[in-house]
């Protein structure tokens, strides 16, 4: 179902984040989803630092992927 405050949204995810991806690369720091993502992913990573079982880079992919999906489908 498309969400008629979205017009451009075509409800698939992989194209939305697609575009959402391509967005980010092409604006660096100045694409609003940018920001909220990295910060999300420095979280993931600090919180991976405190876990025992958790690796930092995965911590960091982790956090970043949950904001970044956040993003995409709020």
């Amino acid at each position: 179902m498309t969400d008629p405050d979205r017009p451009d949204d075509t409800g698939d995810f992989i194209s939305d984040a697609r575009h959402e991806l391509a967005g980010m690369l092409q604006d660096g720091l100045d694409h609003p989803s940018t920001k909220p993502v990295l910060i999300w992913g420095a979280a993931g990573a600090v919180a991976a630092a405190v876990l025992p079982f958790v690796s930092i880079p995965l911590g960091l992919a982790v956090g970043a992927g949950y904001q970044f999906y956040k993003r995409v489908r709020p």
